[in-house]
């Protein structure tokens, strides 16, 4: 296999680039959770004390909705808000959450990635300059092409923070 970051041939060069880098973490997270537990996806880490798998996939998927729609300078439907939000609680955290499994979180990060790659396919590399806002309160500003490379660096970043939920869990259980 070849690691490339072609997109498809359906995109303009640039946007179908980033587009790819985006894809080619959303295949890794799928590929580092595969196999995982219940358990394993509830695990929140010695003493409780940091984000599950779980929450984490959650927040990826809300956040690149997010990014879609930015991106396709829309409002999210109120529905998709109440299905995979909010970003943070009361208390600024992760929303918590328990007992979804990893096949049904994969699935919804899916099907965002799958209107991530229709939204795509209408981008020029000219739309690349379109600048959105973003944030808790939409008080940060960036292009469209930022956008898509943080999709890609985010996922990618949770992924560190998966990986070492994983270290922990199995040597946690391979203890008792």
């Amino acid at each position: 296999m070849i690691h490339d970051l072609k997109g498809e041939d359906n995109m303009s060069t640039l946007t179908g680039m980033l587009f790819a880098a985006v894809k080619e973490n959303s295949d890794r997270l799928k590929f580092i959770t595969d196999f995982m537990s219940q358990e394993e996806i509830d695990y929140k880490g010695p003493g409780n004390l940091y984000n599950s798998t779980a929450q984490l996939l959650r927040h990826i998927t809300f956040v690149d909705l997010n990014w879609v729609y930015r991106i396709k300078g829309q409002t999210i439907p109120y529905d998709m808000l109440e299905q995979y939000g909010p970003m943070i609680d009361k208390n600024n955290k992760l929303p918590f959450m328990e007992g979804v499994s990893r096949d049904t979180l994969i699935s919804q990060h899916q099907l965002i990635m799958n209107m991530l790659q229709e939204t795509c396919t209408n981008l020029t590399d000219a739309d690349m300059d379109i600048v959105v806002t973003f944030g808790h309160r939409s008080e940060k500003q960036a292009s469209v092409r930022w956008g898509l490379w943080h999709m890609a660096d985010h996922n990618r970043y949770h992924q560190a923070h998966i990986n070492q939920l994983r270290k922990w869990f199995h040597t946690h259980t391979s203890d008792q």
